[in-house]
């Protein structure tokens, strides 16, 4: 069967899923009707935008012209950063005051497990041949048995959206969870992408270990920020 076909399909469903997801979420946050589906709409527009940037500059070294990428010229990881992004925007430009990464946590983690289900079934994002028993043969690519990299990833998604949402209902960890899930997925990434046949540049490593070096920074300042604010919204959130 040419599971290739159904790639849209499945990437369709990662998007319904994570948007009916959202429903149970975002009914907590102290906004209306449209505010939710603005910031919505600025979190697609982030992603897509923000993983397609790596694409439009040709010659940029370990992103174009190599095995491994995705089939349509997307990265997840930064399409993460440009979701976040997005939303912080679309917060600053309503004059949204409201704590939101919570809210997104869990669909957001959802979507991108299904969705890396379908870079498995499409053949794109492999990892290196292995010898291992897990090892998947991609008819398109080749005949060794390689890494499925992309099920490790919706392994690692589907876990982590179970652990932040058992953190969100026993309201354990407000505010941060968010930033827990990017942190988290920035050491997963660094360290899976020794498992994938991308262009090693600078330092022996490749262009997203260096975007996720690069992102852990970021997002570590970011938690540090918000645990260190002592607004008023935590201790609402916690008395709840």
């Amino acid at each position: 069967m040419n599971w290739q076909a159904y790639y849209p399909l499945i990437m369709l469903a990662a998007l319904l899923s994570g948007a009916w997801i959202s429903r149970r979420y975002k009914s907590n946050l102290a906004m209306s009707a449209s505010q939710k589906i603005w910031l919505g709409l600025c979190a697609f527009g982030g992603a897509m935008l923000a993983a397609r940037l790596p694409f439009l500059f040709p010659g940029v070294p370990g992103i174009q012209g190599q095995t491994g990428l995705l089939i349509s010229g997307k990265t997840i990881l930064l399409g993460l950063v440009g979701g976040y992004a997005g939303v912080e925007w679309g917060k600053w430009s309503a004059g949204i005051k409201t704590k939101t990464g919570d809210a997104f946590v869990v669909p957001v983690a959802v979507s991108v497990g299904i969705g890396r289900i379908a870079c498995f079934l499409g053949g794109c994002c492999y990892g290196v041949p292995t010898n291992m028993p897990w090892g998947v043969t991609f008819s398109n690519v080749d005949m060794a048995a390689r890494h499925p990299t992309q099920l490790y990833e919706a392994a690692f998604h589907f876990s982590m959206a179970a652990v932040c949402a058992v953190l969100f209902d026993r309201k354990i960890w407000p505010r941060q969870l968010i930033k827990f899930y990017f942190l988290s997925y920035f050491v997963f990434r660094f360290l899976t992408e020794f498992l994938r046949p991308e262009e090693r540049i600078v330092g022996g490593i490749t262009v997203y270990q260096w975007i996720c070096a690069a992102m852990f920074g970021v997002f570590l300042w970011l938690w540090q920020r918000d645990a260190n604010s002592g607004d008023r919204l935590s201790h609402e959130f916690l008395s709840n």
